[in-house]
């Protein structure tokens, strides 16, 4: 009987099944591949924060800080509208010849007197409507919904219906005031008359918007407190007054700062109740606001380097009332 020895052949290099590489070799390019992707991880975490807020910074820098400095470079030369190549240094000769026009001291006080009657009235009204729709009520997201509409609507159409209501012969207003017996008034003409009917605008547009931040404050306030309050017999009147005010301090400043910097910049709202449609603010000047004076000056009398100086006089006195409202608020903080 014969005996059959097999004999396995040895493994030929380069065929088409090559042995699997050691162990050792595979657990350290899985090394290097989980340090390239920890790299990688790394680098997205550090850069990935600024690439998403770049777009912003891009357009700021655009359209915020360019034109913020170019105003400011053009404010100490004379330069005209048709030829804004054309500077001549005249240093701080611009901002002398505003400080010396009886026109910017005009639009000062007029800006100054709409913000006062538009602000106040409009915040307390803000703040009473907010108290009612702060309680329980039917159709309560009608309502918060409705209080935006003068918001979203158009400040053309606002003003144009503000402008037909305060018309001087056939205005509504002065048709209601005639039923009751009181002659008629020149709303567009005279003086106080056209600066109430301006601030009345502001404080239908804005009134609503206010309403719905001091709502959010209120419901964040603890209904522990209004219950306490309760235990202790304070009425209503009397929780508003000793609990929802001063939970509300940091709103009110809020509110308050922020309608005192949209009335410095009032704009549309004169320039349209304007019957001769200019930037003069009335015949008279008598409504004639900040933000009109300096549109007056740079498109209509084209003086670019004077209307540079009063937009950059305006964004200092915005900067006073950021540093006032910083004080303020740090003084509310200590107190509390």
């Amino acid at each position: 009987m014969a005996t059959r020895h097999d004999t396995a052949a040895p493994p030929v290099k380069g065929g088409a099944a090559p042995g699997r590489p050691p162990a050792d070799a595979a657990s350290e390019q899985e090394v290097k591949r989980r340090a390239k992707l920890s790299r990688r991880w790394q680098r997205d975490v550090r850069w990935s924060p600024y690439a998403f807020v770049s777009p912003f910074f891009l357009l700021f820098v655009a359209f915020g800080l360019f034109p913020l400095v170019y105003t400011g470079w053009a404010s100490l030369h004379q330069v005209e509208l048709t030829a804004p190549t054309d500077m001549n240094w005249v240093g701080l000769r611009n901002y002398t010849r505003i400080f010396d026009d009886e026109f910017f001291w005009n639009a000062a006080k007029n800006t100054l007197t709409i913000g006062i009657i538009s602000t106040v009235p409009q915040l307390l009204m803000a703040m009473g409507i907010a108290h009612i729709l702060n309680y329980k009520l039917r159709a309560s997201t009608f309502y918060r919904v409705a209080m935006l509409a003068p918001y979203a609507t158009s400040i053309a159409a606002a003003s144009l219906v503000f402008v037909l209501l305060f018309g001087r012969d056939y205005g509504m207003i002065n048709w209601a005031l005639d039923f009751v017996g009181v002659d008629p008034v020149d709303w567009q003409g005279d003086k106080w008359p056209s600066q109430i009917a301006v601030s009345s605008i502001i404080v239908w547009r804005w009134t609503g918007y206010n309403a719905l931040i001091y709502l959010a404050a209120m419901q964040a306030i603890p209904q522990d407190l209004y219950e306490s309050a309760a235990l202790d017999g304070a009425s209503r009147w009397q929780q508003f007054l000793h609990v929802t005010l001063p939970s509300l301090r940091p709103t009110i400043l809020f509110t308050a700062v922020v309608s005192t910097i949209g009335a410095s910049q009032v704009f549309g709202e004169p320039l349209l109740f304007d019957a001769n449609k200019g930037a003069s603010g009335g015949a008279e000047h008598q409504f004639q606001t900040l933000g009109l004076y300096l549109y007056e000056q740079g498109w209509v009398n084209q003086h670019l380097g004077r209307a540079s100086a009063i937009a950059w006089t305006m964004f200092l006195i915005l900067i006073v009332i950021g540093i006032v409202n910083y004080v303020i608020s740090r003084r509310l903080r200590a107190s509390s």
